[in-house]
């Protein structure tokens, strides 16, 4: 099982990554962490990490779930990245997970798969706009699941996130 995270070259939220990762780690699920670029990229809290792979390097088949943290800069670098909003389509036509936090579900309304889906996120006056806009049904709640779609609405909710992220790939559903 392997989860592709995807992250802002700058200003993703810090706990948003490091919490699910540790999960992630813990559940012994591997993971690739890919930006817009290759190299090192900056939290808003000046947590580093490395990207091994840029958008345009993706294979979707590669992987079982998609997470896309939040921050600031995800509404810079991501909302509108050419390269993530098509692999968020293929992701949900092939039925795997994908989970978005803070103000990244903005990504998903983007890409059209919230439509109609229970969906929760950070509130600004953009993601606001952008989420009524993409169809999203508002739920004002800390982490929402709905079917493979999983949305988290900030950084308090990090953990919670990442304990359903890892539910949703682990559970046996009947």
């Amino acid at each position: 099982m392997k989860i592709l995270i995807a992250v802002a070259p700058e200003k993703f939220r810090d706990e948003e990554l490091a919490e699910p990762v540790a999960a992630f780690q813990k559940a012994g699920i591997d993971f690739d962490i890919a930006s817009t670029r290759r190299g090192s990229c900056t939290g808003m809290m000046g947590a580093k990490i490395t990207a091994t792979l840029s958008f345009d390097d993706i294979d979707p088949k590669r992987y079982d779930a998609l997470v896309i943290v939040g921050g600031s800069g995800s509404q810079t670098h991501l909302w509108n990245d050419e390269m993530l909003i098509p692999i968020v389509k293929i992701f949900h036509q092939h039925g795997k997970v994908i989970a978005a936090i803070c103000l990244a579900p903005v990504v998903l309304a983007h890409a059209g798969i919230l439509k109609g889906k229970k969906a929760t996120y950070f509130e600004s006056p953009a993601s606001f706009r952008e989420m009524r806009i993409g169809g999203a049904v508002i739920v004002n709640t800390p982490v929402v699941r709905d079917g493979r779609v999983i949305t988290a609405n900030g950084p308090s909710a990090s953990k919670a996130f990442a304990d359903e992220i890892v539910h949703a790939l682990t559970a046996v559903e009947w």
